[in-house]
Order: structure tokens, then sequence, then C-alpha cells
């Protein structure tokens, strides 16, 4: 009921399967989803988009109702290049070449590590209330280890963060869902039940906490590769005014320097920018990706 007129779909990659929604028509339109939400969070703005795209909003591997693969000893199968991989292949099966993208969070990272290994495949890039990952890194002060301190709980070694979270899962998501600036009264209850459903189950915790253990290790590595190498393809980078992402790093700086043509500028809100301010996002995705 989220996605009215919107299918439902479920494809097979190399590694796992990709559960997702599509409706629309037009250019194709990937949209990624951040921690610790799923493809549901851009209810409020794909109905209006797929008035002039192809929009497909899809669960990254590890979380929603998409596969879960084994764990490896690097953290591999859940680094942001295999999950990169994994929208490609999607893109791929539903007859996409190129597309443009948007990510949020998580997937504004794997959105990110996609226009790099596959930048012949994106049109235009979005990525909402992030910066690199290798830059938050290199600039980790009390104020940034206070605020994103599950980066650091998540990467601890198994079980540690399973155990803890899985003991009242509901609180802990909760507790990120009316954090970062946001507030939780501005998620649809519909939405609010659908992360509730998807975050209870205990192979999602693992799977996120992968994800972070991978952003801490092999994703580090895979920056350094590419250390120097800029994109393409413009990029649109916007972010909440109320979350330390605006408040605290320069975000239109950071991103020039990993991209040639980057445009953005704060909205008024915290982390969640689609649910919190739906209409502010869809001005600025159809302005930039109908240029």
């Amino acid at each position: 009921m989220l996605f009215p007129g919107f299918e439902t779909r479920r494809i097979a990659t190399t590694e796992t399967e990709i559960n997702l929604v599509i409706g629309g028509a037009g250019p194709p339109l990937l949209l990624l989803h951040g921690f610790p939400q799923t493809h549901a969070m851009w209810h409020r703005v794909a109905a209006e988009l797929s008035r002039y795209f192809t929009v497909v909003a899809s669960d990254l591997r590890g979380y929603g109702d998409s596969g879960k693969p084994p764990t490896q000893p690097d953290h591999s199968s859940y680094s942001k290049r295999a999950m990169a991989r994994d929208q490609v292949e999607v893109m791929g099966r539903l007859g996409f070449e190129r597309f443009h993208l948007a990510g949020h969070d998580r997937g504004g990272r794997v959105a990110h590590r996609l226009a790099l290994d596959h930048g012949e495949r994106v049109i235009r890039l979005a990525v909402l209330d992030i910066l690199p990952t290798a830059h938050v890194f290199a600039h980790v002060d009390k104020t940034v280890a206070t605020a994103y301190y599950h980066w650091f709980f998540l990467i601890q070694p198994f079980d540690l963060p399973e155990r803890l979270i899985g003991a009242d899962p509901i609180y802990y998501l909760h507790r990120k869902l009316g954090a970062w600036g946001s507030n939780r009264g501005v998620f649809d209850p519909m939405a609010l039940k659908e992360y509730e459903r998807c975050y209870a189950n205990p192979a999602t915790i693992h799977a996120s906490c992968e994800d972070y253990r991978a952003a801490a290790s092999i994703d580090l590595e895979h920056d350094r590769a590419d250390a120097g190498r800029r994109l393409a393809c413009p990029l649109l980078a916007l972010w909440g005014g109320r979350n330390l992402t605006g408040q605290h790093y320069d975000v239109l700086a950071a991103w020039r320097e990993r991209a040639a043509d980057v445009h953005g500028r704060p909205l008024d809100c915290g982390h969640y920018l689609p649910e919190e301010l739906p209409d502010q996002v869809l001005a600025e995705f159809k302005t930039f990706f109908l240029a």
C-alpha cells in the first residue's frame, strides 16, 4: 500500500536475490535506501517521480526482503562493491543498461561505489545526507564519534553488537529513527511497521553489522585503490541542515574532491530527507534528473 500502482519483483543476481518495487515510465531511476530502513523510505516521493521516470526502489542485500548472503572473514559479502554489483545486475535484468541513481545513507555509499565501478551505467547521481566514507573516517573527532557512535559499535567483532541489539531490536531501531536531527513522529505508521518487521529479523541485524564492518575494512581498501579518481557524472548532494553532516563538514568541498560536477544544498530537516521534506526532495530531484 505504500507504493500504489507499483509492481513488486524479486530478481536473482549472481550472488543473491533483490527485492524491489517498480513503477512509472520514462528514463530509469534507481533509488537505494539506508540504515536501518528498506526501500519503503521512498514511498512519499515514488509516485510523483513515476510520472517522469521508471522508478526502481530496491532493498540492498542484507536489508528488507532481499537475500542475505553468507558472511566472509574479510566482510566482502557486504562490501559496497558487492552491493553495487547486485544493483547493476538488477537494472540489467530489467532492461536498463544506463540509469539515474539516488542513494540515501548506506544506499548513497553503495551508489558512490557503483558510479566508480560502473561509471558507464550512471547518467546522474544524487547522494543524500552522506559524505564519502573515507572522508568521514579521516576526520573523526569527539563530536563525530558521539553522534555516529554506531559506526564504531556495529563494527565490533561478531557477535557483540548482534547480541546486544537482538535483545530489543525495536527499541534500537526507534532510537536510530529518532536520531540525527530527526523525530520518529515524521514516519508514516505503515512505513514504520515495515522497518520494524524487517529489522526484527536477526539475519538483518547481522547483515547490517557486516555492512558497517565492510565500511571500516574492505571498503576503505577499495577507496584507497581509487584515490584520486573523480566521478565523471554530475552529482547532486543534499543533506539535512539539522544533522551533523552539514553542521560539522563542508559537504560540497568533500564531494568536489571526488566528482568533477557537483551541485547541492542543505534542507531544513534531519537525516531522513525523503520522509521529512518529500516535496523539497522531489523538486530537487526533478530539477537535477530532468536537466
